[in-house]
């Protein structure tokens, strides 16, 4: 009998979505016009440069066809940026990328991974949904394409800690609807993170329980003695006595 899956997407789910995402190549040879499921994809003629799905990229670049761009915040200096204002910033997160307007014709709003966040016209200064797998596919795929290759990986390294330990440590500053502010972080940081924020939710959610029954048992017991007082009442008789 096959065992039951964790609630949410695993982190191959995370980075096969992730392939949808857009980059921006050049390529190396002509390539005629193809029909996807994703729609038609023009030709491709160097050196023009075109932004077409990550895996259709990862595929050209590993048959010599085509050369990947780093989306601006993928660079050395973009990246220490990022970094300074995570570890200068502990209670949030770095600012993702800005949203579109809404559409006015009532069509429903793109989202990522179809937003182009990861091309080369992309803001520099935010990390999109999808930056950390992204980054880690193009290091591993394509890291001739980079300046400083190496720095990159240490890079990325040292936001993926600083970020996930703001995600830890955000569970302690829960709100009273037991959620918690994720403004900024990113599809695998919410895969990785989800089994240790859920588990402490529900911690908590079992601990609010338990005081209700309490106070519910409290007031019985209270009701059948003939006290007639509050919940209040009782706790300020306890605080004189102390």
């Amino acid at each position: 009998m096959a065992l039951p899956l964790p609630p949410g997407l695993t982190p191959p789910e995370i980075a096969f979505l992730c392939e949808m995402e857009l980059v921006t190549v050049i390529p190396r040879q002509r390539l005629e016009g193809l029909e996807l499921l994703g729609g038609p994809l023009k030709p491709l003629n160097p050196p023009q440069r075109s932004d077409i799905s990550l895996w259709l990229a990862l595929l050209l670049k590993r048959q010599r066809r085509a050369n990947i761009l780093p989306p601006p915040w993928l660079n050395t200096h973009s990246l220490t940026a990022i970094l300074d204002h995570e570890t200068e910033h502990g209670d949030t997160f770095s600012p993702p990328p800005r949203l579109p307007p809404q559409p006015s014709d009532n069509t429903l709003p793109i989202s990522p991974p179809f937003l182009p966040t990861s091309t080369a016209d992309a803001a520099p200064d935010a990390l999109p949904y999808h930056w950390l797998e992204l980054g880690e596919m193009l290091l591993e795929a394509a890291s001739d394409d980079f300046e400083e290759p190496d720095q990159v990986r240490k890079l990325l390294r040292g936001l993926r800690e600083v970020r996930m330990s703001k995600l830890r440590s955000g569970v302690e500053v829960l709100d009273a609807a037991g959620g918690i502010k994720m403004n900024g972080v990113g599809g695998m940081e919410v895969g990785e993170g989800r089994s240790f924020i859920t588990g402490v939710i529900d911690g908590l959610r079992k601990i609010g329980a338990s005081r209700e029954q309490q106070r519910k048992d409290r007031d019985a017991e209270e009701a059948e003695n003939g006290y007639s007082g509050t919940a209040g009442d009782y706790d300020d008789d306890e605080m004189d006595m102390q």
